[in-house]
This record gives structure tokens, C-alpha cells and sequence, in this order.
């Protein structure tokens, strides 16, 4: 089975093929194929799949290409994990988004939007290359804005794009390990939204619906990241666990000014560290591994720093220094290639599930997966709440994809100015201006 990778030079490609190297059964990834722009970052990659590979036998085969249309025939599996614009580009979505005041994660608010204006049209373009030279191939998206971007690819491949996200299983990871549950696979986690912007309502095990006994206790709801985060009293009041990204919303402000105070924002970080560990992998003699390795524990170590300052949370606990989203992508794999029936929370059309939502938009519930592909489970209505910000991020969304296909710059401000982190039409269409004039990909806007 052949597995192609967009985003092959990416820093977080070795966790999807360690992986692989842990599936021994039959009908198995045997063909990796690497894919990107970056021949250099594409040998890096290379080079640290080389030594896990070391030693393993029946290791599936790697080869790199920067032909995307010879990387696409025969693939059975397209995995995306692309960034257009690169780290510069996510480091210039913050700063340019906090220059007016306003948040500029990659995926929550002003960031999001401009990330999404300029990944929709290579995204729609990778959709559309599929079809032709992979028929029967299935996308898994993990590019981000992660819902964004598989609801503009299904546009072109239906439900065989699938949009995965390690947020919501780490978050059902983390309660099930406070409420002491022994296999956190035996229990269902009722999650409901949109990526990065969900909540986590109940999580039942033998039937039994543990999560009031969470939030009947103080001590222990505030013994995790979400309750550190968050903090006991406002989780209280919810009534539910949201993922950890809709602190952006909640303690808007907070965020802001922690990105502000902060010596570098997360894009630039992240830059200046990646820019490191490919510099290191220019010498013949650099340990591939070695060097990957050391710099993945510190990207995880420091993830969401800013909000966990904000919020007086602390560190990270070592449990949560794992990531997930590439057992996620096997375990997806397996159940459409083998008929491995799973449950697994994934970014899917809505078809019905959400009765605010028409049946085209992509949500992040849980699915029945088979070799079919993903079926949303039916859940139960969002409370009011919820239900009012989902409906306004979607129609964000919605805008983007709009001004993504007609090039218009007045709906792209209009993008900008609907979603509830901006709060002027003026600063919207300050933050047109201010993209525009930094990245070329967006100069497709009119």
C-alpha cells in the first residue's frame, strides 16, 4: 500500500512513519512518498526516517520527490500536512494580527483567516489533482486551519478527505487519566464542534457517564491541563471541557497580551528552532535522529505557552508530551484499508448531525469508521452558547472559502471582520492591507 505524504519536508513527518514501523499486519503502508517544494528539507526528513528505519525489518520503503503529480499517481493514502507561506508566513499571520490588537494563532481569529486565504487555493488545487491521477485515493488532512481546509477539498473529493486533529484525543486522553479509567480506548467521548472549537460534553464508560464526577471535584478538575488552563469555577459553569484552543475565546484579552508581552510569538519560535535543526542537517555527520529528536521535545515542551502563562498553569505535565495526531492517521488508515471498525473523533461532513449546520459543513464529532470511510455518530444539540460561536466561526469560514474561489478582497475583509476575536471593521480591513502586503500568495485578492 502506498502512502504519499504532502508536507514530506515537514518536522513532524518521522512521527507519522514511526508509526508505520509499529504496523506489522497484513495490508500494511509498504511505500512511503515524500512530497514538497524544499529539496533540502526533503533530505533532511529523509535522513532521520533512514536511521528509525535502521534495523527494522520489512521498514516501508521511502523515496522523495518535489513532482507532485508523480507523487499523487497510485497513491492509495494522501496524507497533507502542507504549510503555504512556511514558519515566515505563520510568524508574519501573528504579527501582523497583533500589531491591530487582535489574536494571530494559526487557526483561531485574524491568523486562521489569513492562513486559510492562502492555503484554500493550493489546497483546492491538491483536491483536484487527486481526483484525476488518485481516484480511489483517501486525503487525510491534517493541514491546518484543519476543518477550513478539508471542507474546501470535500468540495472536490467528497467524503474520501477526512481531517484529522491530535487535540480532541489527547483532551479524552487526559480526563480518562484523572478519572483513573484503566483503557481510555473503552471510553466514549461525547465531543462536539469544529476544529479548535469543540467541547467535551461526556465520557461514558460500561455506559456509565463519568465526566460529573470530574466536575464534582474541585481537587481533581484542577489536577490537568484543561483545569489549569481554564480554571475550576469557569469548567464548573460550562457544564462541559473544551478543548484547550477555545482559551483564545474565553480569555481573549489574557491571550492578547501574553502573545504581546511575549520575547518571540510561537511561528517565531517555531522558525528560529526548525531553521536550526535543518542547518544542522546540512553536515554529513549529524545524528538525524539525535538531532530531531532533542528539538521535538522541546517544541512539544513549549506548546500554548502563552495561554498557560496567562493563566498561571505551569508546566506541561511529561503525559502530555506525546503528541498523537500520526496514531490518529494509522489508526484511520487501518480501519478504511482493512475494515478495522474504530470509533475516532475526525473533521467530517455534516450530514445532518448538527441541525444548525447544513449537511456540506465540516464538523469534529466522533465517526464510525470502516472501509467506507468516516460516519459521523449522531449527537445531541449544542447548548445556546456553543451553538452561537460554532454558527459564527463557520460562517468565517464560509466567507474565506468565497473569497478564496472569487478573489474578492471586500469579502475577504468581510471574513475578517464577522469572526468574533475582531472586533472593527476598520481593524478588518487594516488586516487585509497588512497581509496582503506580506505575503505574494495573497495577492490574488482584488
Amino acid at each position: 500500500m502506498k502512502l504519499t505524504i504532502l508536507g514530506g519536508g515537514g518536522f513532524r513527518v518521522p512521527l507519522v512513519y514511526g508509526a508505520l514501523l509499529g504496523d506489522r499486519a497484513e495490508g500494511r503502508v509498504t511505500d512511503v512518498v515524500l512530497h514538497d517544494l524544499d529539496a533540502g528539507r526533503l533530505s533532511a526528513v529523509a535522513r532521520v526516517l533512514a536511521e528509525q528505519a535502521a534495523g527494522v525489518p520489512g521498514a516501508p520503503a521511502v523515496t522523495a520527490t518535489t513532482d507532485l503529480d508523480e507523487a499523487l499517481r497510485g497513491a492509495d493514502f494522501v496524507f497533507s500536512a502542507i504549510r503555504v507561506g512556511g514558519l515566515e508566513g505563520r510568524a508574519a499571520d501573528e504579527r501582523v494580527a497583533l500589531d491591530q490588537g487582535v489574536l494571530g494563532q494559526e487557526t483561531v481569529g485574524a491568523g486562521g483567516i489569513a492562513y486559510g486565504l492562502r492555503t484554500v487555493p493550493v489546497a483546492v488545487d491538491v483536491a483536484r489533482r487527486v481526483a484525476r491521477l488518485a481516484p480511489d485515493a483517501w486525503v487525510i488532512n491534517f493541514t491546518n486551519p484543519a476543518g477550513l481546509v478539508t471542507e474546501a477539498m470535500s468540495r472536490h473529493l467528497g467524503n474520501r478527505v477526512i481531517g484529522i486533529c491530535d487535540s480532541p484525543v489527547g483532551l479524552g486522553r487526559r480526563i480518562a487519566r484523572v478519572l483513573g479509567v484503566a483503557n481510555p480506548r473503552e471510553a466514549w467521548i461525547d465531543y462536539v464542534g469544529l476544529n479548535h472549537l469543540g467541547w467535551v460534553r461526556g465520557l461514558r464508560v460500561a455506559g456509565r457517564d463519568e465526566l460529573p464526577r470530574l466536575l464534582a471535584d474541585q481537587d481533581l478538575l484542577g489536577s490537568f491541563e484543561e483545569g489549569k488552563l481554564f480554571g475550576t469555577e469557569w469548567l464548573q459553569s460550562l457544564g462541559a471541557i473544551p478543548n484547550e484552543y477555545l482559551h483564545y475565546y474565553y480569555f481573549n484579552r489574557e491571550a492578547v497580551r501574553a502573545y504581546q508581552e511575549a520575547e518571540k510569538t510561537r511561528g517565531a519560535f517555531l522558525r528560529d528552532q526548525q531553521a536550526r535543526f535543518y542547518e544542522a542537517m546540512k553536515r554529513p555527520d549529524a545524528e538525524a535522529l539525535k538531532t530531531w529528536d532533542s528539538t521535538r521535545a522541546e517544541r512539544e515542551a513549549t506548546y500554548m505557552s502563552e495561554n498557560r502563562d496567562a493563566a498561571g498553569a505551569g508546566e506541561r505535565d511529561a503525559d502530555d508530551l506525546s503528541g498523537g495526531y500520526e496514531k490518529v492517521a494509522l489508526a484511520l488508515m487501518r480501519a478504511i484499508a482493512r475494515d478495522e471498525r474504530t470509533t475516532l473523533i475526525l473533521n467530517v461532513r455534516n450530514q445532518g448531525t448538527l441541525s444548525v449546520l447544513d449537511t456540506d459543513a465540516v464538523i469534529e464529532v466522533p465517526c464510525l469508521v470502516d472501509a467506507n470511510g468516516a460516519h459521523p455518530v449522531a449527537v445531541d444539540p449544542l447548548p445556546d452558547h456553543a451553538t452561537g460561536l460554532v454558527c459564527a466561526v463557520k460562517a468565517v469560514e464560509r466567507e474565506v472559502l468565497a473569497a478564496a474561489e472569487s478573489g474578492s478582497r471586500t469579502t475577504a475583509v468581510k471574513a475578517f471582520a464577522l469572526h468574533p476575536l475582531v472586533d472593527s471593521v476598520n481593524v478588518a480591513r487594516r488586516l487585509v492591507e497588512g497581509y496582503t502586503a506580506e505575503h505574494p500568495g495573497l495577492a490574488y485578492l482584488k
